[in-house]
């Protein structure tokens, strides 16, 4: 494909990125390596249908929504129900299923979605799913909080993980409008990747835009017409997410402002500073957009800043958000230059390792502040890679179209 076409230059295959910890990680992974990964998968699932007594408190609450509909009643009438009229409709399914075959489902659900969008972002950067890298990266999954967290609770933000590599590989493919319909049926389900539409915006494809834009509304339309008291979504949800929900989820936002007004900072103080730090998110997604360069990392790259600019400020911000950027953003370690080749990115990860234990911050009501540290620390090393210099290094990258790959790379820790 040419760069006229898609409006961003071509993909390009690493081979090895003139790195040997880089080759040694795209070869083909071992047989006893995938089966450590699958034994970690299943503990996982069988953790969580073991000892939830929900099927996913987060997930239970879409489907209390779907069953009020059911039964004639209104789905807003509980608060805790957060989506658009659309999610209703798509949880239907799960309603009309037992709480004991849910049990099961929810994680193993959960696991597959993760899992298929760590896939889906190693074809991002024509990376193979028998590679060592996919393969470390389900083992790798185990161990990282966010992740047992999204599968125990069932939140819908797994669907995003899904959606964001997706939308980000049919765009790399110039099959923008097709994006755009993922982006609007995830927003449908759960409007978390709405800062794609700024990604839509700075390609200037408004025709996917439209699309990602007319999905969800369409869907919520129709929604509402089958639903008693559709208008509670605006009298009753819209104000309770604008106030950050109440104190139930407050001790788990990690959003600058909540952070800044919980270590005192006055509260008008502390969202403008959250505003500021979002602008200039936006600011650095908008530079490196500009910049162009490597079709594939320039997607990623920019959709990443989008994302944690809008976590930085959303009300609120919570640990497994993170998880939605990871999977690209760690695939990009294939690419010179790319931020998961910068030793600040892994730091921030520490915190979220399962099994390590941190003084005072372990406590329900402190644990925001361990994932503040992770969200802060990734859309800081996020955002210097987008705005900073490029130091040239020869590469060795196979082109698959007219226009060869960029081979502008940045100095990095492999």
């Amino acid at each position: 494909m040419s760069t006229e076409k898609t409006g961003i230059a071509g993909a390009g295959r690493v081979e090895g990125a003139g790195s040997p910890v880089v080759g040694w990680l795209l070869r083909r992974a071992p047989w006893p390596l995938w089966a450590v990964a699958a034994a970690l998968m299943t503990a996982v699932i069988f953790h969580v249908h073991r000892h939830s007594p929900t099927v996913g408190m987060d997930n239970d609450f879409v489907v209390k929504a779907a069953r009020a509909l059911l039964d004639g009643d209104a789905p807003y009438a509980d608060k805790r129900f957060l989506y658009l009229p659309s999610a209703v409709l798509a949880a239907v399914p799960e309603a009309l299923l037992s709480a004991g075959k849910l049990r099961l489902l929810v994680p193993v659900a959960g696991v597959g979605m993760v899992v298929l969008g760590w896939c889906v972002s190693l074809r991002i950067f024509r990376i193979s799913v028998r590679s060592r890298l996919a393969a470390l990266g389900v083992a790798a999954l185990a161990f990282f909080e966010p992740f047992r967290n999204v599968v125990n609770i069932g939140n819908w933000t797994l669907a995003s993980v899904v959606a964001l590599p997706l939308v980000l590989l049919l765009a790399l493919r110039s099959r923008w409008v097709a994006a755009g319909a993922v982006l609007g049926l995830a927003l449908a389900l759960k409007p978390l990747l709405a800062p794609l539409l700024l990604l839509l915006v700075l390609a200037r494809r408004w025709r996917a835009l439209a699309v990602a834009a007319a999905v969800p509304a369409a869907a919520s339309v129709l929604a509402a017409l089958v639903m008693p008291r559709p208008g509670m979504f605006f009298t009753r949800t819209l104000p309770f997410l604008l106030h950050g929900q109440d104190s139930f989820a407050r001790p788990f936002d990690a959003s600058l402002g909540m952070i800044l007004t919980r270590l005192g900072v006055p509260e008008t103080a502390a969202y403008g500073v959250a505003a500021v730090a979002a602008g200039a998110g936006v600011g650095c997604a908008w530079v490196r957009w500009r910049r162009g360069g490597e079709g594939a990392l320039r997607l990623v790259e920019t959709a990443a800043m989008l994302l944690l600019a809008a976590f930085l400020v959303s009300r609120p911000s919570f640990d497994h958000y993170l998880l939605v950027v990871l999977p690209p953003l760690v695939a990009s370690v294939a690419l010179p230059g790319s931020v998961s080749r910068t030793v600040w990115f892994w730091i921030a990860l520490v915190p979220q390792v399962s099994g390590l234990a941190w003084p005072h911050l372990e406590a329900l009501h402190r644990r925001a502040f361990k994932d503040a540290v992770m969200l802060w620390t990734v859309a800081a090393v996020m955002a210097w890679t987008c705005v900073r210099p490029r130091v040239l290094r020869a590469v060795a990258i196979m082109p698959v179209g007219p226009e060869s790959a960029d081979r502008t790379p940045v100095r990095d820790v492999f």
